[in-house]
Formats: C-alpha cells, structure tokens, sequence
C-alpha cells in the first residue's frame, strides 16, 4: 500500500514541461560555450572554479576538467583523486579545500 507521504512527483502541465525543455536546452548551450572557450584559452579555469556562473552549479567537475587543453579522463581521475574530489562532484558542491587544491594541482 502507497502512502500520500510517498505518492510521486505532481503532474506538470505541458507549459511547465516546455518551459524546462527551453531552460535545460540553454544551460547546455551555455555550457558548451564555456567548454569551447576552455579548449581555446579564451577562459581559464581558476575563476569558474572559485565563482561558477549559475548554468555551470549542476556540471560534474571532471566534465569541466577535461574542456582544458591536454587534460583528457585520464588525467581529469588522476587529479580529482589528488584532490580528494568525487568523480560525481558537482561545481558548486565542491569545498573550500577542494577548490583550492584543485587550483594548486592545475597551476592556476
């Protein structure tokens, strides 16, 4: 027997469901930006680990780690262990020790 306390998530109205279609489709877009301009040097990763723009809070930071040049999954595992980071970590769920470590391992 299912209980109102465990009963499943309201119905969204079609509306809703567009609306964060539309919102999900440009964080992507956004982060894809961000990713382009990683691998070209146009950004660098220091700022974006110690002040993440609002559409980059839900990234994985080892999806972020492999946009910067010459660091591919290898590495990207490597330094998240160093750091004692989860591979599953998301940008805004990192420490204050996290982050800085993070930035010491990168040279930023």
């Amino acid at each position: 027997m299912e209980s109102a306390a465990y009963s499943s998530t309201p119905e969204r109205s079609r509306q809703q469901r567009l609306e964060a279609l539309a919102r999900a489709n440009e964080i992507r877009i956004q982060r894809s930006e961000l990713k382009r301009s990683l691998r070209n040097g146009a950004e660098r990763l220091e700022g974006l680990i110690l002040d993440p723009p609002e559409f980059l809070h839900s990234a994985k930071v080892a999806e972020l780690l492999m946009s910067v040049p010459k660091v591919g999954p290898v590495r990207a595992a490597k330094i998240l262990e160093q750091c004692r980071v989860s591979p599953s970590k998301t940008v805004i769920g990192l420490t204050p020790r996290q982050r800085r470590e993070l930035l010491e391992v990168l040279g930023a």
